[in-house]
């Protein structure tokens, strides 16, 4: 039914493997590639056509003309103030929706657990207009707070899905113990469950910044302002009106790929670390 491992294939196979791998992975990093040499051409270069060669000189500074000649500070400033707020409120509220779903057995369950599930096959584009004429009314249209909210809601449907699951998986007895020692469920929550949560929270955490981060769509459609837009939808602004200054784009490109980068290099250790703190004495 699986697939079998490389290498209990035949040597032709493992040959024509070790073959396809780097040219797939080249292929996927073309564009990064394209991007990065982009950034370091003079603008010379791209009036003379030199789109897709090698720059006749390094242009570094084009990464601090970025900085000095644009908004680009501000737009990923609010980038941080979007995704942080957006990861702590997903976070907290998945992992007391997971444990209420996870823990407790109640006739309900299954069907609010279906709810949170349902969210996640909704395509996103027919919620525009909606999603758009609600922050309109209630105020919150082109504000950080709003793009905060939308986000936090349809990231917590996601996120209760896997951190109901996780918690199922943990062992019952550990939960039915501090019960008998008549430990309140709050402090059940938080010194047993939650140490137990800490790589499923990683885990999340590093998938929500970079949704978050990386979004384009909803930063387009509720902000409009330099105040407001996160830097996805800054970065066209970077173009002036005649003339594309696609090596200063492609700059402020790599600048925000950074984030979410060192996001990863931070939390990968705790993807491991911690699955089963507080199991034993």
């Amino acid at each position: 039914m699986f697939p079998r491992p490389i290498q209990q294939r035949s040597r032709a196979a493992q040959i024509a493997y070790q073959a396809a791998l780097p040219l797939a992975l080249i292929l996927w990093l073309l564009p990064l590639i394209g991007v990065a040499i982009t950034s370091i051409k003079p603008a010379a270069d791209l009036a003379a056509g030199n789109y897709f060669g090698m720059p006749s000189s390094l242009a570094f500074s084009n990464y601090v003309d970025v900085f000095t000649n644009s908004p680009i500070g501000q737009y990923i400033w609010n980038s941080f103030k979007v995704t942080i707020p957006t990861v702590i409120g997903t976070l907290v509220l998945s992992s007391l929706t997971g444990f209420a779903l996870g823990i407790y057995k109640f006739r309900a369950n299954i069907w609010i657990f279906f709810m949170f599930v349902a969210g996640n096959f909704v395509p996103f584009q027919i919620l525009m207009v909606p999603v758009r004429d609600m922050t309109v009314q209630l105020g919150l249209y082109n504000t950080t707070l709003g793009l905060v909210l939308f986000h936090i809601a349809f990231q917590t449907g996601f996120c209760t899905l896997f951190m109901r699951n996780f918690i199922r998986a943990l062992p019952r007895a550990l939960v039915e113990a501090a019960r008998v020692e008549g430990v309140s469920e709050v402090r059940i929550f938080w010194y047993v469950v939650l140490p137990l949560m800490r790589p499923a929270l990683a885990a999340l955490a590093v998938l929500v910044f970079t949704f978050i981060w990386n979004d384009y769509f909803w930063a387009t459609v509720l902000t409009t302002s330099k105040e407001t837009q996160p830097v996805t939808a800054g970065l066209y602004s970077l173009n002036g009106l005649w003339i594309a200054q696609w090596q200063l784009v492609s700059a402020g490109a790599i600048m925000a790929a950074m984030p979410p980068v060192a996001m990863f290099f931070l939390m990968q250790r705790h993807f491991i670390a911690g699955l089963t703190l507080g199991a034993v004495k």
